[in-house]
């Protein structure tokens, strides 16, 4: 990624911005952070945003205000993150790991019967390089059951499903704004989004250490405000979104033609959802060697993620072991990060372009 090119073209608003907040010297949540909930609020069309110091703080706060914790278990895809399951894991529940599709990487709802227990009480599908999940079934498996499905949109500001924004669909939904994301702060950051006025307002009390009103808390909380400066980038970075996301889908339009006939595998979209490519993956059963083919060309790339959930040492205690969760693993062993951000130039696209065509035919040549 090129953050700098991001910066340079919108450096005259972000300015001012910054400058607000430091003459107002309101430097965690204030008015900044508030006006961007609102904005980001009615950009999903949902009734509340909370803002957070992290994504990975907006899933465990979620978490925690819905009362899940010892003794419950939580599905959650096999590939994706660890923060996905880590939130989990820090509220004192079991992440329970399913299975992913081999075209999208993302959660396999026709696994969700497997994976379901009594002590079943929430879902984590996550939208894996911002590609929707599959919302119709794993809510329409979640309803009956009172399950709450808590939509791990990290990756996918702006994409749609069924032309509603992500986020807009479970009990809740929280999203990352680390500085790589589609809409990345200057730092960290994240949020909830939810239509549940009275859940939004439990976890605003526990980011502010259980606060219902200055030094009365009613509950045990936790330090996790936005601060007000990425309040205030992220307001000013809102209102180019649709237009840098458009610009990522150009460029995976770009890479898709170029690359069609390389032998590699691709990245696909589902019918009626509009991804918003924060990776570009394609897979290939040779990945190491197509990464260090690139980068001798001076291509960079990146691996998301070369391990999966169940094979960390983080939860080797669960007893998965290699063959548990075989689509999880061959993402793993086959998926490369191509460069991927909305500002990329033509002839940027056209070099990575021609590095990965050249390793096929290198590949190819008797």
């Amino acid at each position: 990624m090129d953050l700098n090119a991001q910066y340079r073209a919108i450096r005259s608003e972000i300015g001012p911005a910054l400058q607000e907040v430091i003459d107002s010297a309101s430097f965690v949540l204030g008015p900044a952070v508030e006006r961007f909930e609102r904005e980001f609020a009615d950009y999903l069309g949902v009734e509340s945003v909370v803002a957070t110091n992290s994504g990975t703080a907006a899933l465990q706060l979620t978490l925690l205000a819905l009362a899940v914790g010892a003794g419950d278990e939580v599905i959650v895809p096999a590939h994706t993150f660890i923060a996905t399951a880590e939130a989990v894991s820090h509220v004192g529940a079991k992440p329970v790991f399913v299975d992913v599709f081999d075209d999208t990487g993302n959660l396999d709802p026709t696994l969700l019967p497997a994976a379901f227990t009594a002590k079943t009480r929430a879902i984590i599908p996550v939208h894996l390089y911002g590609q929707p999940a599959d919302l119709d079934q794993i809510v329409e498996f979640a309803r009956p059951k009172g399950l709450f499905v808590i939509e791990d949109a990290c990756q996918a500001h702006g994409a749609t499903y069924g032309g509603r924004h992500v986020g807009s669909f479970g009990t809740a939904a929280c999203f990352s704004f680390y500085p790589g994301k589609n809409l990345g702060a200057y730092g960290e950051g994240g949020a909830v989004a939810t239509r549940d006025s009275v859940l939004a307002e439990r976890i605003r009390r526990l980011r502010d250490h259980g606060q219902s009103e200055r030094y009365r808390h009613v509950e045990v909380g936790y330090n996790a405000r936005m601060d007000g400066i990425q309040g205030a980038v992220l307001s000013v970075k809102l209102r180019h979104l649709d237009r840098w996301n458009e610009a990522r889908r150009a460029h995976a339009a770009n890479y898709s033609r170029g690359l069609t006939e390389c032998g590699i595998r691709l990245p696909i979209v589902r019918s009626g959802r509009e991804a918003v490519f924060h990776l570009y993956v394609v897979r290939s059963e040779k990945r190491d060697t197509l990464r260090r083919h690139l980068a001798d060309r001076g291509v960079q790339t990146g691996l998301h993620y070369p391990i999966p959930l169940h094979l960390q040492p983080a939860y080797f205690h669960l007893g998965h072991q290699r063959g548990d969760f075989p689509e999880s693993e061959r993402w793993a062993d086959s998926g490369l990060s191509l460069p991927m951000y909305s500002e990329l130039t033509q002839a940027q696209r056209d070099e990575v372009i021609e590095a990965v065509l050249s390793f096929q035919s290198a590949r190819v040549r008797p």
